[in-house]
């Protein structure tokens, strides 16, 4: 089969589009003939050596990726057969091999992809959607609600606007650049703001009159976060699930002391890892299988942008540099 392997930690262009041998399902699991992988921030910064969630750096030579859809065509030993033929998508957890014609996995991951969804879809619900709604487990949303999303045109962002406004709130979406912003409008923000103008606080004011933010969902962190949390009224919660800045891996949490946020009456949470764990009960299958149902009920519609598997470079240098919109998907 064809994949994309990792030789050696560092730029984009170290991922080389190599011929490998087939992988062997192992007892319990399936082989994916895959037809879409996902493309996740976490990615790049495992190629760069960092070690994000995991305790030490991938084992190299490696596959990376962890998102997958396709059809199962081999079964371990063991498997139930009725998967075979299957089409199925499935979060690899924290083992690597998503960027490859095939992959293995556990049966236990594995999802039917409901019909009204593609391939492509499916992989941005599996991870992008189940991040989404685990931050939406943080706050209740609803038509006295102003929401402000940050990285309004990214994949999770591109979720949150549209849960949103489903839920009768207004949405404010913050965007870098006049073409993502209009992608943030045409997705049903209330009011998208290109956050590279100086003047974009006061665009949100003149919007909002006398009316605040109820809550920021911040992906970025920084100066631009702390603007937008210039904008929460009292009661108001920052949600925080990222730190990008101006670059992927250089950006900075926004955080507060416990007496700025006492004096502002506001709540600063940070949603990732344990705390997003604990509050889905320890159980992310449940968060991707309302991912999945969301999707297929028409509820949210993921954006989708993808690239040739044999791309993977330019797909992770376009991550990188922010000139994506939506989730990146690898297509074999």
């Amino acid at each position: 089969m064809h994949a994309i392997r990792l030789h050696a930690f560092g730029p984009a262009e170290n991922l080389t589009h190599e011929e490998i041998p087939d992988p062997t399902p192992a007892p319990g699991q399936v082989r994916i003939a895959v037809t879409a992988a996902g493309v996740h921030l976490l990615d790049t910064a495992l190629r760069q050596g960092m070690t994000g969630p995991y305790p030490a750096p991938v084992e190299l030579p490696t596959v990376p990726g962890r998102e997958v859809a396709g059809t199962v065509d081999t079964l371990g030993e063991g498997t139930d057969p009725a998967w075979l033929g299957k089409r199925v998508v499935a979060h690899l957890g924290m083992a690597p091999g998503g960027y490859a014609e095939l992959a293995v996995v556990d049966a236990a991951r594995l999802h039917e992809i409901p019909p009204a969804l593609d391939d492509a879809q499916a992989v941005a619900m599996i991870g992008t959607g189940r991040t989404t709604l685990g931050i939406l487990q943080f706050t209740g949303l609803g038509p006295d609600s102003v929401a402000v999303v940050t990285a309004a045109a990214g994949g999770i962002g591109t979720l949150l606007v549209q849960y949103a406004k489903n839920a009768g709130a207004t949405v404010i979406g913050l965007a870098g650049g006049p073409h993502k912003a209009a992608r943030v409008r045409a997705n049903g923000a209330d009011l998208a703001v290109d956050y590279n103008r100086p003047d974009w606080p006061e665009q949100v004011r003149a919007h909002l009159g006398d009316r605040h933010a109820t809550v920021v969902f911040d992906a970025v962190g920084g100066e631009t976060a702390r603007a937008a949390v210039g904008l929460l009224g009292k009661g108001g919660q920052h949600v925080v699930f990222g730190w990008a800045g101006e670059g992927v891996h250089d950006g900075e949490p926004l955080t507060f002391i416990d007496d700025e946020l006492a004096a502002r009456g506001i709540t600063s949470v940070n949603v990732l890892g344990p705390a997003m764990l604990q509050k889905a009960g320890g159980d992310v299958r449940t968060l991707e299988l309302r991912s999945l149902a969301e999707a297929a009920a028409g509820r949210l519609r993921p954006a989708v942008q993808r690239f040739p598997l044999a791309e993977a470079a330019a797909a992770h240098r376009a991550l990188e540099t922010r000139a994506t919109m939506g989730k990146v998907v690898l297509v074999p």
